[in-house]
């Protein structure tokens, strides 16, 4: 059965009817005064949506910073109790909001200029998450590159999952097991991410993406060194296996809860596929509505189509962004996909089964 979620073909079938032009880079994109992109950004450059917002990023961050504060106090205080699972459960929501803090520093949502971009996200990814900030913004700008191209996006990689048909059926061992249920077996597996982000951040030190391997490796070091010895010095043993299991595990269901609804289950793009810059983020990107609860819980992630077009935006800018980029989509007959936080996951565990199905198959 062919997947339908899939991108093929030339690429008059994606743009406009009247868009005779070659395919062009996303830098050409941006800079050709023509191009639809262009268009959305003079747009959005009138509204003054780029400027930075120092205020926003200075309460945010005070807050979460006093939550990670109120949650180690908390946990000192309470010594060795059973009541420390509570602690685990607040101190995962603060790790999601920190991932979501080293994310907006990546992108330089915070600072405008590199270096207080990269000492704040060596700070909150390296020394207070345990990740890899170097490794983690390579995987992440080639994710921006490319998203949902297999071969390119290293979020859609075959590894424990598969996201295609064409990787189904080339599965072998455990993915291919795991492969035949991953829509029921996508939340449990969900609760590793945090440890996975962890053990992948380690291993990543040997490798060439890293620019500074040594101070990224000695952050992390420090942070698990506190980490696990705050943990089997306050508490039993039984306790802290308990601890690090409730907290690590909803820390993972958490990110993973924040990025899925994002792309999976939208068109993959497959090798030969050509779409300009705004098609390309657009067609893959999926927003997700809510109101601020959700902005706060997604730290401004239910706006994917308008953070993948303008990686640099500030948060509380990207509600307006929205609404701008919307119509002009509506205007260049666009397909622009929003929906509930609930409707997007079940999308993406559905697509999830579908592509599953080869392997169902031949079992």
């Amino acid at each position: 059965m062919a997947n339908p979620l899939v991108l093929t073909g030339h690429p008059s079938a994606y743009e406009r009817p009247n868009a005779g032009a070659p395919h062009t880079t996303d830098r050409e994109s941006r800079q050709t005064g023509g191009s639809d992109f262009a268009e959305l950004s003079r747009r959005i450059n009138e509204a003054g949506l780029l400027r930075r917002r120092p205020l926003y990023y200075t309460v945010r961050f005070g807050l979460v910073g006093l939550a990670l504060a109120g949650g180690v106090a908390a946990f000192v205080a309470l010594g060795a109790s059973w009541a420390q699972l509570i602690v685990a459960v607040a101190l995962a929501g603060v790790f999601g909001q920190l991932g979501l803090a080293a994310h907006d520093l990546a992108h330089r949502q915070v600072f405008s200029r590199r270096r207080p971009s990269e000492i704040g996200g060596l700070l909150v990814a390296n020394l207070l998450l345990g990740m890899s900030y170097g490794w983690w913004m390579n995987k992440h700008t080639r994710h921006h590159a490319h998203p949902n191209h297999e071969g390119k996006d290293p979020d859609v990689s075959p590894d424990i999952l598969v996201w295609s048909q064409r990787q189904a059926r080339k599965a072998r061992g455990i993915p291919a097991f795991i492969g035949k249920h991953q829509a029921v077996l996508f939340f449990p597996l969900l609760t590793l991410e945090g440890l996975n982000l962890s053990f992948s951040s380690f291993k990543a030190l040997r490798s060439p993406v890293l620019k500074r391997p040594v101070l990224e490796g000695t952050l992390l070091v420090i942070h698990f060194v506190v980490y696990f010895g705050g943990l089997f010095l306050v508490l039993s043993p039984l306790q802290a296996l308990a601890f690090l299991a409730v907290h690590q595990g909803l820390f993972g269901i958490y990110l993973g809860s924040v990025f899925a609804p994002n792309h999976k289950g939208m068109p993959m793009i497959e090798e030969g596929t050509r779409l300009d810059f705004l098609r390309r983020q657009v067609l893959t990107s999926r927003n997700v509505r809510g109101g601020a609860v959700i902005d706060a819980y997604m730290g401004g992630l239910n706006y994917q189509i308008e953070h993948h077009l303008f990686p640099s935006m500030p948060t509380p800018a990207l509600g307006r962004a929205q609404l701008i980029t919307e119509r002009y989509c509506a205007e260049l007959g666009i397909p622009y996909h929003r929906t509930g936080l609930l409707a997007s996951h079940r999308a993406a565990l559905r697509h999830l089964r579908s592509v599953g199905e080869p392997l169902r198959d031949a079992g």
